[in-house]
């Protein structure tokens, strides 16, 4: 899925990097919890979260994820921005609460990750 076709299902707007806009994802993750981020999400991948902080955007570089969305209206720090820029990541923000927004990806075809089983 493409990162501008999650931008209008969820009605979001784009705070940063729109230039990577076409970009596709093969999944998507919601999490506050960026220990959950680390062990389940593989790349190409979008992150839903209301966690509005610095390690938001570095535990998406290093999971290799191209697309932060987010929900229930935070809006990141200047700061954060500036990082999700110099990464490349698209940064949205959407009104959408997690659990509606991840549902109208899902609903739409994309797929989260599967649990690992250890």
């Amino acid at each position: 899925m493409k990162i501008s076709t999650i931008k209008e299902l969820l009605d979001a707007s784009v705070l940063c990097s729109e230039e990577h806009i076409n970009r596709h994802v093969y999944s998507a993750c919601g999490s506050d919890m960026m220990s959950d981020v680390l062990a389940f999400v593989k790349d190409q991948a979008v992150l839903l979260t209301g966690l509005v902080n610095s390690q938001v955007i570095r535990t998406a570089e290093m999971m290799d994820m191209v697309c932060i969305v987010f929900v229930r209206s935070k809006t990141p720090s200047e700061e954060m921005l500036r990082l999700a820029e110099e990464c490349g990541i698209v940064v949205l923000k959407t009104d959408k609460r997690m659990y509606e927004a991840c549902g109208v990806l899902f609903a739409n075809g994309l797929i989260g990750n599967k649990v690992r089983r250890e």
